[in-house]
């Protein structure tokens, strides 16, 4: 290995045509690759994240959100629209109340995860 311009290089070259060609068959699909680069966008915002982990930790109305971010319910529920399109929380209405939970096991899994990563920093 060589260093050209502060990244590491092959010193010469040689393609290991198996590893391309295993790589190459398990690779998903152009579109799922740029649907999955549009979804970790979404948790590319902070007040996102800081939502997504309040319903990470429960199930809560738009009111409950704005109080425990200190925010309005306007930009809350701006927020709560992107992320019911990206698909990663869900909405129950009870009465006249919509309370908002995360979507599924995954995206529980997903902030977990995360978090564990950056607690080992």
């Amino acid at each position: 290995m060589t260093e050209r311009d502060g990244v590491d290089t092959c010193g010469f070259l040689c393609v290991h045509e198996d590893v391309v060609a295993q790589v190459q068959r398990n690779l998903p699909q152009e579109e799922q690759l740029l649907r999955l680069a549009e979804l970790f966008k979404v948790f590319g915002d902070g007040t996102r994240v800081r939502i997504l982990y309040v319903l990470f930790e429960a199930e809560v109305c738009v009111c409950d959100l704005a109080k425990l971010l200190g925010m309005t319910q306007s930009a809350v529920s701006h927020q709560l629209r992107i992320l019911k399109q990206a698909h990663l929380i869900k909405a129950r209405r009870d009465g006249k109340t919509i309370f908002y939970s995360l979507a599924d096991d995954h995206v529980a899994m997903l902030l977990r995860q995360g978090m564990e990563h950056v607690r080992e920093e």
